[in-house]
């Protein structure tokens, strides 16, 4: 019984250290040789000249924030942030201090309609990643600049991992997919566990889509309204505390 526990804890030979529920839940996939590989390509890449974002410490900052039990809401996003100190480890979140991205005014705009909640003063999603809404990028680096620079490496393997071992879990998850790539990678996983996990799917919040369908998609409310049906606590979507 030992062994197995110590098995599922992180070892200095793992590619990756992980948040310790994950860590548990994810051990089998940190094994396989595909995650050496990625290991070894980003630790090569930030050995080279162009900076690599996000920060070492905050490429699992989603992981870390919302442990495997605590999940209630998972959004699925694509790629980093690519400008310098705009990464932090959540999907469409920027630190306190940084001018808000185009996605990010969009979800705020929706959410001001959608909640009557005033446009936040910062970008950080970090309350919302505490109160259980994973917010996983498919990607989890990138090259400063170069935008999907770090695509097929091995992280979308890594985070289907992620949604697959969620789709698992017997408590349901809210599944969040905006925009078309976010519903491919869903699509691709074929999940057949289904039936207890809502998904919600609406257009990218980008600029050049979010009026095919973001704006106006009351995602914010319909999750609390599922939340509370699960008797949930329902998830405060206000940032300016």
């Amino acid at each position: 019984m030992h062994m197995q526990h110590h098995k599922a804890s992180a070892k200095t030979s793992d590619p990756f250290i992980l948040e310790p529920s994950w860590q548990a839940v994810l051990n089998d996939e940190l094994q396989l040789p595909y995650m050496q590989e990625l290991a070894a390509f980003v630790a090569q890449e930030r050995a080279g000249l162009i900076p690599i974002y996000p920060k070492a410490e905050l490429v699992f900052n989603a992981l870390k924030m919302s442990p495997y039990q605590k999940v209630k809401v998972a959004i699925v996003g694509q790629d980093p942030y690519h400008g310098p100190g705009q990464a932090e480890g959540l999907c469409f979140s920027v630190p306190c201090g940084m001018p808000l991205p185009p996605s990010l005014k969009n979800i705020f705009k929706e959410l001001k309609t959608d909640q009557g909640i005033e446009l936040p003063l910062h970008g950080s999603l970090s309350s919302w990643a505490e109160q259980g809404v994973l917010l996983l990028n498919s990607t989890l680096t990138v090259r400063q600049g170069e935008p999907m620079s770090h695509h097929g490496r091995g992280w979308e393997q890594f985070t289907d991992a992620v949604i697959k071992i969620l789709c698992k879990r017997e408590e349901p998850v809210i599944f969040v997919l905006w925009g078309k790539l976010a519903q491919d990678k869903w699509q691709y996983l074929n999940i057949n566990e289904l039936v207890r996990h809502p998904v919600l799917m609406a257009a990218h919040p980008s600029p050049f889509s979010a009026f095919r369908g973001f704006f106006g998609c009351r995602h914010f409310s319909k999750i609390n309204e599922l939340l509370e049906k699960q008797g949930d606590s329902p998830i405060d979507w206000g940032l300016n505390k």
